[in-house]
């Protein structure tokens, strides 16, 4: 009897199953809309593994054990007449690997968001070299020809499309700006390939120069207005090109010898580029002059005139810089070659009684850098090895009252020789 019962269920079930249609392609195709839909948050962990191994030749201006060098320093004579500077130095270093989190969440107001936090070891200062600092922490919001970015990201002067592709994590640095800063951005697209970008933005990494008496980035805060920077850019398949200009006005102090003061440091920049690619390689050039690049990680700064019984006045140091690379697409392995040059303008002016600048000591100063480095990417997988020579050469001279250099001119190198490993995920 049990036998029975049991039969007859599978049976019916059978012909049940039997009757019921097979889902067409379209049902399928409309189901799996549907777990799309539903679907409203992405959230994708990304990052990379680093080690570099470096080796100088000569002492440079430096940051973080030597991974990030500038400029070989000025010759400097101990008592038996030898430069203490022409010593080598090297390191291996892990702090630049980096660890980043990107999310999508559902529509805001209209817009698709999505947001991006990312940090790396390189730490805020010497001191806190190894320990997390946060690179980018934004959100975007983006509508069909509108896109709104608010938090911390690139300085609008650094192109995520064209930097160096240079295995030394300067990243070009002296010639391309870099560092990142909180900021409102607002684009706009007038067409698939051509657009508007306006920034506002106060300075945060790197820092501003900071006056005798002031703290860090109390310039930047001490200023009521944000840098303001306008850019314009077209991009297709193969080109990238772009201009912008900004302006900045920044307050060094609030307090001068005792007096209130609302003395500002006010500058002007413009910068241009552009890269052309293709499946075998890659041409880039980037260029900026202005005053006051050195948030950015730039020569120059701010020069200080002080006469007694008055507030501090300043004047702006300009600079000018320029790089081209060129480099193969092959994706296994990729030589490239790149250079770059930057000079120091000085502030036109005679008469600062303080610098508070890049690229000088009390009585001397840097007048041009120029960099040349080659390199091979050999890259299997998520696995990048990539030997690379560089070699960078400063001119030093007697520092004039304008910062400007003449005199005693110098020339000094460092060759830089490193490997870096990269394991990405």
């Amino acid at each position: 009897m049990k036998k029975t019962i049991l039969l007859s269920v599978f049976v019916f079930s059978f012909i049940g199953n039997a009757q019921t249609p097979s889902p067409t392609p379209n049902q399928e195709v409309q189901t799996a809309k549907v777990v799309s839909v539903e679907k409203e948050w992405d959230v994708n962990l990304y990052g990379f593994i680093r080690t570099d191994y470096i080796w100088d030749t000569r002492k440079s201006a430096q940051v973080r054990e030597y991974n990030l060098n500038l400029y070989p320093l000025d010759e400097v004579l101990d008592a038996n007449g030898e430069d203490v500077n022409k010593v080598g130095a090297s390191n291996f270093l892990s702090v630049v690997s980096r660890l980043g989190v990107k999310v999508k969440g559902p529509n805001v107001w209209g817009a698709k968001t999505s947001g991006t936090l990312e940090g790396d070891f390189f730490g805020n200062t010497e001191s806190s070299i190894g320990l997390f600092r946060i690179r980018h922490a934004h959100i975007n919001l983006d509508w069909s020809k509108t896109s709104l970015t608010l938090g911390q990201t690139w300085y609008p002067s650094f192109i995520p499309e064209v930097f160096p592709g240079v295995a030394n994590f300067n990243t070009g640095i002296l010639f391309n700006p870099f560092g990142w800063a909180s900021q409102v951005r607002v684009k706009q697209n007038f067409s698939k390939e051509f657009s508007f970008a306006l920034t506002a933005y106060k300075e945060r990494e790197f820092t501003t120069p900071t006056a005798a008496t002031g703290t860090q980035n109390s310039a930047s805060t001490n200023s009521a207005l944000p840098t303001f920077h306008g850019q314009f850019q077209f991009k297709n398949k193969n080109w990238i090109a772009g201009v912008g200009a900004e302006y900045k006005s920044l307050q060094p102090l609030t307090v001068s010898n005792n007096l209130v003061t609302t003395e500002k440091a006010n500058s002007t920049s413009v910068m241009g580029y552009f890269k052309y690619s293709n499946d075998k390689f890659y041409f880039k050039a980037y260029g900026i002059s202005g005053g006051n690049l050195n948030n950015m990680v730039m020569l120059g700064g701010i020069a200080g005139y002080t006469i007694a019984g008055q507030v501090e006045k300043y004047e702006v140091s300009k600079t000018t810089a320029f790089w081209v690379e060129l480099a193969s697409n092959n994706k296994k392995t990729a030589p490239g070659l790149f250079f770059g040059y930057t000079k120091n303008h000085g502030t036109g002016v005679d008469g600062a009684t303080a610098f508070y600048t890049r690229g000088n000591t009390a009585t001397r100063g840097v007048d041009n850098v120029w960099r040349a480095s080659g390199r091979v990417d050999f890259k299997q997988n998520k696995f990048r090895i990539t030997p690379e020579i560089e070699y960078t050469k400063a001119t030093w001279g007697d520092l004039k009252s304008d910062f400007s250099i003449e005199n005693n001119e110098k020339k000094l190198g460092n060759l830089r020789a490193m490997i870096s490993c990269a394991y990405s995920f």
